[in-house]
């Protein structure tokens, strides 16, 4: 075969493909799909005017913040604006097939992501989109850079059910950024969608037996916790007070954390209130007992929310943010027992990322606690 035979066979069999990649697109979504932001899904309710959604048992890479480390405010029960930094990477919140990519007054560059769960979120004002009609995408994938107007730099996040907008507050803590562990009922009442949510009394029994029954030594793997068995108690803080000894030859038994006043305080991990009281110095404080050797300790709150007795999950809100006590600014002092004995609460949590941190504890029953960092 010639060169020139070559070169014409190439083009034909490219030809070939692109006409089959465009037939297999119009096959998953029809023109008004790839036209339209907001459309029906095609047989979604065709079996029943009902289903469930299960966000209980969502694994951490299963689930992402459009913008990590944006900061979400809900508009009119709609949708959220993420406002963050030029250049930041828009992420897909679940995994699922790209319906829309394309550019639609007055929303900008606009991409909408069909998941299999039934829903489909929408990331408008990207300033430029990465993926196009029809791309597999995993959560937590990079899908656009974002955009805004103006000084402004923001993504317009929705969520949609047959082309209907929900309350993305229904799903996710929008502060937080977390997804809400909970089942979610998604009805058609005729032209409206109906979403009701349900949280199990218990998710998960990991934090309430007792680990010492069968020895005197435990292990706790930190990495292998999920993310609704355990919440950092003050998202968005930062850092005002290590732990430590400070000058004077004091020292600090727990890590002060500030946002703002009245600003809501979060159970570490699920546990039993023990204490929740005007404590001296501590101002309002809250102890919670988590079952696996850990206490946790809240204080200066301007208000506890919680009572003795009470049985709280990972992330429950609890107090909000105060300065009773011996406290010269509102904030939250945070500490943490094993068996009794104060540990630093950076061997449980990385200030800087909010998350737990990469180690196994080796937890003994007199308290003592050491640290290894897993590889």
């Amino acid at each position: 075969m010639t060169g020139l035979g070559r070169t014409l066979l190439l083009t034909l069999v490219c030809c070939v493909f692109a006409a089959t990649a465009k037939a297999q697109v119009k096959e998953l979504f029809s023109p008004a799909e790839m036209q339209s932001i907001s459309v029906e899904t095609s047989g979604l309710f065709s079996r029943s005017d009902a289903f469930s959604i299960d966000f209980t048992g969502v694994r951490e890479y299963e689930y992402s913040f459009p913008l990590p480390v944006g900061k979400a405010e809900l508009i009119n029960n709609s949708s959220l604006c993420i406002t963050t930094t030029k250049g930041d990477a828009v992420k897909a919140m679940f995994e699922g097939v790209v319906r829309l990519s394309k550019h639609i007054a007055p929303f900008g560059n606009v991409i909408v992501i069909r998941h299999d769960n039934g829903l489909e979120t929408v990331y408008a004002n990207n300033a430029q989109n990465l993926v196009k009609v029809g791309d597999k995408v995993k959560a937590g994938q990079t899908v656009a850079i974002v955009g805004g107007e103006g000084m402004r730099v923001f993504c317009e996040f929705s969520i949609m059910v047959n082309g209907r907008r929900i309350n993305p507050a229904t799903l996710i803590e929008p502060k937080s950024h977390r997804l809400r562990r909970q089942v979610v009922m998604i009805t058609k009442m005729g032209e409206r969608i109906g979403v009701k949510t349900t949280r199990p009394e218990r998710l998960k029994p990991s934090m309430v037996e007792d680990p010492f029954k069968n020895g005197d030594t435990f292990k706790w793997d930190l990495s292998h916790m999920q993310a609704f068995e355990w919440a950092y108690p003050l998202p968005g803080c930062k850092v005002i007070s290590p732990y430590g000894n400070r000058r004077g030859g004091h020292t600090h038994s727990g890590v002060d954390l500030k946002t703002k006043p009245n600003d809501k305080i979060h159970a570490a991990f699920d546990g039993e209130v023990i204490q929740s009281e005007l404590y001296h110095g501590y101002g309002n404080c809250i102890k919670i007992k988590h079952g696996n050797g850990l206490t946790t300790l809240y204080s200066h709150q301007s208000k506890n929310l919680v009572k003795v007795g009470q049985r709280v999950k990972a992330g429950d809100v609890i107090g909000l943010t105060g300065r009773t006590g011996r406290a010269t600014t509102e904030h939250l002092h945070f500490e943490i027992f094993f068996q009794g004995r104060r540990y630093n609460p950076a061997i449980l949590f990385n200030h800087d990322t909010k998350k737990l941190q990469n180690a196994t504890l080796t937890i003994h029953k007199n308290g003592s606690v050491t640290s290894k960092k897993n590889p």
